[in-house]
């Protein structure tokens, strides 16, 4: 019957019914009924929330709205996936409908005159002055300042004669997006993965289903269910806010802690790599998260390249690494990636989680902070001790606890003069 009906038309009447997102969208992709201000679309991966906000805006477009706010978690992310992608903004519709990018303004252009503005969440002031009729944030759960900069947005929504925003978003349980989905006047839909099945990778769903499905990671990653911080995770995310909050003083010691990997295969872990320093003195002493350099599966040559890059780019005093996979075999690999490395081995004789614990606590006690937002990091420590997890090797996790623990529970090194 679908071949009898798509035969019977012509050329034209398939050009339309191809570009006909209403025909084709599945359910989580359309925009709910209802009186809302805020459309919040959850869903897994490749559910096909990208094409749900590009069509949406699409549709804005069509409808008469003629400035457009568009936010992602950074500016390449925006050029990358809502303009340029497959299912971005510059690739949907007729081809006369499409828009042109103006990449030194971070502007879209319409043929009808409407236009589209690029914001990143990387900078929630930038926002302020703008006004637009309506907007779409992408990836709202990977913002680096979500609630300020979901806030400054909501404030420009000041034209027309209904702004509305779409969201969306693969969740991730932070206090902002479980906030948004709390609140009257948002309309939540959700998508699994395995609906947009016929528009990914044969054998995709399947191969994520065997590896993830029912576990914490599958549940929220191709479920696209927002989820609360699981029975038995040391971390908590609310513990992870308070770390992220505040200004971080300038440390002035700096080690970088590495958790190798045992293999480097493709199936192998990856290898943890954190760099921390700490600041001030006795009681008052803190340590400082800088960043997340983690990666993987790596061969030894590879990572020890990295952590050599990364104790050079920092300026660091020294490397700490983990040697119950490799033994000395980690510090000549490392030294001979860096001549003259100054590197540390400690050895793990006690589980993951009692080595975890003293530095979950010293997170409760506020003296552990982030100098950003690490989202690999972020979510590995919130599932760690938990039960029901896929994570199979805390790597970052691991790396972590051996940089807080050189911080902040051993006997610190004394400070060095860092050259300016």
């Amino acid at each position: 019957m679908e071949r009898e009906f798509l035969d019977s038309l012509t050329k034209p009447e398939k050009t339309v019914l191809k570009h006909d997102w209403p025909f084709w969208a599945h359910s989580g992709q359309l925009p709910p009924d209802g009186d809302w201000n805020i459309w919040l679309f959850m869903g897994g991966r490749g559910a096909g929330k990208t094409r749900a906000g590009a069509e949406w805006i699409r549709a804005q477009v069509a409808s008469g709205c003629r400035r457009i706010g568009l936010v992602a978690p950074t500016l390449n992310d925006a050029r990358e996936v809502m303009i340029g992608g497959p299912s971005g903004l510059a690739r949907i519709g007729l081809e006369e409908e499409r828009p042109r990018f103006e990449s030194s303004r971070r502007r879209l252009i319409w043929p009808n005159g409407a236009e589209g503005y690029v914001f990143s969440a990387e900078d929630p002031d930038s926002l302020r002055g703008p006004q637009f009729d309506t907007a779409w944030a992408d990836e709202f759960a990977a913002w680096s300042y979500p609630q300020a900069t979901l806030d400054t947005l909501r404030m420009g929504l000041r034209l027309g004669t209904e702004p509305r925003l779409v969201i969306t978003t693969t969740p991730r349980p932070i206090p902002a997006l479980k906030t948004l989905a709390g609140q009257a006047n948002v309309a939540i839909t959700h998508a699994r993965t395995e609906k947009n099945a016929g528009n990914l990778a044969a054998g995709f769903v399947a191969a994520m289903q065997a590896s993830y499905g029912g576990s914490l990671l599958g549940r929220q990653e191709l479920d696209g269910i927002l989820i609360e911080d699981p029975d038995g995770a040391l971390w908590t995310r609310k513990d992870i806010e308070n770390a992220c909050g505040g200004e971080a003083a300038d440390p002035h010691r700096i080690i970088v802690a590495v958790d190798p990997p045992a293999t480097g295969q493709v199936h192998a872990d990856e290898c943890g790599i954190i760099v921390a320093g700490a600041s001030g003195e006795g009681r008052d002493r803190t340590a400082i998260i800088l960043a997340d350099r983690s990666f993987g599966p790596a061969k030894p040559a590879a990572w020890a390249d990295a952590v050599a890059a990364t104790y050079d780019g920092f300026e660091a005093d020294c490397v700490v690494a983990e040697s119950n996979q490799g033994g000395d075999m980690v510090a000549a690999v490392l030294k001979a990636a860096r001549p003259g490395l100054p590197v540390k081995l400690v050895h793990a004789s006690r589980g993951k989680r009692t080595r975890a614990e003293p530095v979950a606590a010293l997170y409760a006690a506020g003296r552990v902070k982030h100098a950003g937002r690490f989202a690999a990091l972020e979510d590995q420590m919130c599932a760690f001790g938990a039960p029901d997890t896929s994570i199979k090797s805390p790597d970052r996790v691991d790396a972590l606890v051996w940089a807080v623990s050189e911080l902040l529970l051993n006997r610190p090194g004394a400070p060095r003069l860092r050259r300016l």
